[in-house]
């Protein structure tokens, strides 16, 4: 009697044991409780950033270095502060973006300011980003940045600098924290001052459509696994409430038309005001423009204004939407439509056309004193277009691919563990 209770209780050691182990296994992968509580919505997020605290004043800020991506949170009419240590040569720039949870409500005007501001408390530059055109849950991004300019004193000193992200939010708006990823790049200075006015006159017509027919191509669901398009008409399929984002190469010299389209739908005609919204961000994530567009159940077009070549001293413009177009790069361009089509016409994916014109020889860079980084258009940015390759966050992609099966598998022994168990303790269970 005493051996076999003392060889069941070993068995039924042994067995919890190994349940515990396999259960351990469960909770410490990636893709388990914790993976799913830090994607919030559908946003895609660096997987390389660092946490960071923003502070309520800027004598606490924590220190952002650049080339870096960070992930923080901001509470309802929220301020926090960062802290940047910059020489007197570089241009910097900080990008926010920040991600509701889906499902929230927002109001007309919601949104966040992003600035920066010498040690002084003098202010280099600031922009907002809000739900003007569409007011649904979606990802928005600003930006702000110090740039050295001739004959300025303002924000021009080497020293401490900080950034100040402000969120706004209506009384009838849903109170959850927004979730930011913030971004620090830095542009070098040029090795000879060049033109310091924006041009004036620019080609504003839209070419024509480009030729060719619809290529197939599934957009990224934020700016680290955008999908690469280049000229040529790009077709996806989107959903109510989602937001899909692709990026385009730009040289110095070329100008980017796009337009967005539509498909029809048989599930119904009702109106749905302000269904599409397709907005464009420079390649340091800052906003350029954006435009909002209704949907009946026909097809429908949405085009973005107009904007000059990409040129070095489109900064110097006073327009904010030729002022972006002032780099080469990726430029970032999001569709995301409104979850109120699913009330009319059903969760069901839409048909959803890019088109894009990128029109101009490309032109020598303006001659920067140092490596341009991201403000560059390179042979693989090229190829990646022909290719079809998602941004670095499709890397991240892929490995959540193999952290689902790892966790179907480890979810295969927990369930053939417990079974075991089961059938071990029904072996061993005292004769009546």
């Amino acid at each position: 009697m005493r051996q076999r209770g003392k060889g069941r209780g070993h068995s039924r050691g042994r067995m919890t044991a190994a349940w515990c182990a396999a259960l351990c296994a469960v909770m410490a992968l990636p893709g388990g409780t914790a993976q799913a509580a830090d994607a919030p919505g559908s946003y895609s997020f660096d997987s390389k950033a660092k946490p960071v605290r923003g502070a309520t004043v800027n004598s606490n800020a924590q220190r952002l270095t650049p080339g870096s991506v960070y992930r923080d949170r901001i509470k309802k009419d929220g301020k926090l502060y960062y802290r940047l240590d910059l020489d007197a040569r570089t241009n910097a720039y900080v990008s926010v973006v920040a991600v509701p949870r889906a499902g929230g409500k927002v109001e007309y005007g919601d949104g966040i300011t992003v600035s920066l501001k010498s040690g002084t408390d003098s202010q280099c530059s600031t922009q907002d980003a809000s739900f003007e055109g569409g007011t649904f849950t979606r990802p928005i991004a600003a930006y702000a940045h110090r740039m050295i300019e001739p004959d300025s004193t303002n924000c021009q000193e080497r020293g401490a600098y900080y950034v100040l992200v402000e969120r706004t939010t209506k009384p009838t708006s849903t109170p959850d924290d927004w979730d930011l990823e913030i971004r620090y790049d830095e542009e070098p200075p040029l090795k000879a001052a060049g033109p310091t006015e924006a041009p004036e006159d620019w080609p504003s017509a839209s070419p024509a459509p480009p030729a060719g027919g619809p290529q197939k191509r599934a957009g990224g669901t934020g700016f680290n696994d955008a999908m690469s398009i280049g000229q040529g008409e790009w077709r996806d399929d989107i959903k109510p409430g989602q937001t899909r984002y692709f990026r385009v190469p730009v040289d110095w010299g070329q100008q980017l038309f796009v337009a967005a389209d539509l498909g029809s739908s048989t599930a119904s005609t009702d109106y749905v005001s302000d269904a599409l919204v397709v907005a464009l961000h420079n390649p340091a994530r800052g906003y350029v423009l954006q435009a909002a567009g209704p949907y009946d159940g026909k097809p429908s077009s949405l085009g973005l204004k107009s904007l000059p070549p990409v040129a070095y001293e489109n900064r110097f413009d006073s327009n904010e939407s030729a002022s972006g177009m002032r780099f080469a790069g990726w430029y970032y361009v999001s569709a995301a439509l409104s979850p109120a089509l699913a009330e009319k016409y059903g969760d069901k994916a839409v048909p959803l056309t890019l088109r894009v014109n990128v029109t101009r020889q490309a032109k020598q860079g303006p001659g920067y004193d140092g490596q341009p980084g991201i403000f560059a258009v390179t042979d693989d940015d090229r190829d990646a277009v022909a290719k079809g390759v998602s941004g670095p966050g499709a890397a991240r992609s892929d490995t959540m691919k193999l952290v689902a099966v790892a966790g179907i598998g480890a979810g295969t022994v927990l369930l053939l563990v417990l079974g075991g168990w089961r059938v071990l303790a029904r072996r061993h269970r005292p004769a009546a």
